[in-house]
């Protein structure tokens, strides 16, 4: 998934996919272990997922760029006219 589609989620999905991937990374890594993983490619693949998913939420977190959610809303009624 590409970081634009990563960005137009909310904190919480993105935490949620984050949760997903590193599972299914453990996995991964475990038919690794086995000899019985079948696309060695996916692996990398996963990995990389997993540092865009944290560096969207560390960004949001430290307030560089607000993510597609309702925190939005709350951002431009607080802001001043």
């Amino acid at each position: 998934m590409k970081a634009s589609e990563l960005r137009e989620q909310s904190a919480e999905e993105l935490s949620t996919r984050l949760e997903e991937l590193e599972e299914e990374s453990f996995n991964l890594r475990f038919q690794h272990t086995l000899g019985q993983l079948s696309s060695p490619i996916r692996l990398r693949q996963v990995r990389r997922e997993i540092a865009r998913v944290r560096t969207l939420l560390e960004e949001h977190t430290a307030g560089i760029r607000p993510l597609a959610s309702g925190d939005a809303d709350a951002d431009a009624d607080a802001q001043p006219a």
